[in-house]
């Protein structure tokens, strides 16, 4: 039988677990080269179907340092090589999911599934691009998105009052104007020279928008680690900014050509890495 031909659970989570069962069961079971990581960090060896590498790591709780490199990969795969890599990193955490949905489920008076919905939304979200994959314990990062959006529901589902008659409700009912956008100080930024307009749209992506690094270093042809020191050089530059009052309507401290001068030499900077990026690509080539 096809994946396409079974019959669905009407839990997410039963639905996702059968997923990630079809998905990692003979003759191709998806699987993992564990030869790809430090040795020292404890992992078995050899290419192991997934299910038996998350029951590795359930009898080896402890193991925080090979938890922490096998969930980065995976992460990094979710983000970049396909649907089948977000199954597979849902199916690896589904005991803690499960774990979660339990614990909520618990003298929940709604339908059990909605809680399922959002932990799996949560995690989802979490994992296509609201964790750091440089920082430590990803897993952890990614299961308390889960968790903290299953809990929500539960604390709207307890402050929800039914109302016989919405237009006889008192009080005001006009939505609050958004304060503050930070996105039209990058903009500032960008005009100003402190920033420079190919670093527009991945600042915001990242800063604002809490998007994955690795998609948008990739988009851009370079490596997640030099894309988050770019983005820490950028941080620096706008703090400094905002310090100075060039972002804030206040007289600038620093003059036009020396915020000129300063994007001049970051440009060229950038194509020299860039040139010399191509002649290693060049001298791997012809050897």
């Amino acid at each position: 039988m096809s994946v396409s031909d079974m019959d669905w659970p009407a839990s997410p989570l039963d639905a996702a677990d059968a997923a990630f069962v079809a998905l990692t069961s003979d003759p191709a079971p998806l699987s993992i080269d564990l030869d790809m990581f430090d040795p020292d960090d404890g992992l078995p060896s050899g290419v192991t179907a997934l299910p038996a590498v998350r029951d590795w790591l359930l009898r080896h709780p402890r193991a925080y340092t090979a938890r922490d490199m096998l969930w980065r990969e995976l992460i990094r795969r979710a983000r970049m090589c396909g649907p089948q890599w977000v199954i597979a990193a849902v199916g690896m955490a589904m005991p803690a999911l499960r774990r979660y949905a339990g614990q909520l489920c618990a003298g929940y008076g709604g339908d059990p599934d909605d809680i399922d919905a959002e932990i799996l939304t949560g995690f989802l979200a979490a994992l296509r691009d609201h964790v750091d994959v440089a920082r430590p314990a990803p897993y952890a990062a990614l299961c308390r998105v889960g968790w903290r959006a299953g809990q929500e529901l539960r604390r709207q589902a307890s402050e929800f009052t039914p109302l016989e008659d919405v237009d006889h409700v008192t009080g005001p009912r006009t939505p609050k104007v958004p304060y503050g956008h930070p996105d039209v100080l990058v903009r500032r930024a960008v005009g100003l020279g402190i920033l420079d307009p190919v670093d527009e749209e991945p600042y915001i992506d990242v800063r604002l928008g809490r998007r994955a690094v690795e998609p948008i270093a990739a988009r851009l042809g370079i490596t997640a680690d030099a894309l988050r020191m770019r983005l820490r050089r950028i941080d620096t530059r706008i703090a400094d900014a905002l310090a100075r009052g060039l972002l804030t309507g206040v007289s600038a401290l620093q003059p036009a050509d020396e915020r000129e001068a300063q994007a001049q030499r970051r440009a060229a900077l950038r194509r020299a890495c860039e040139r010399r990026a191509l002649a290693q690509v060049a001298t791997v080539q012809a050897a």
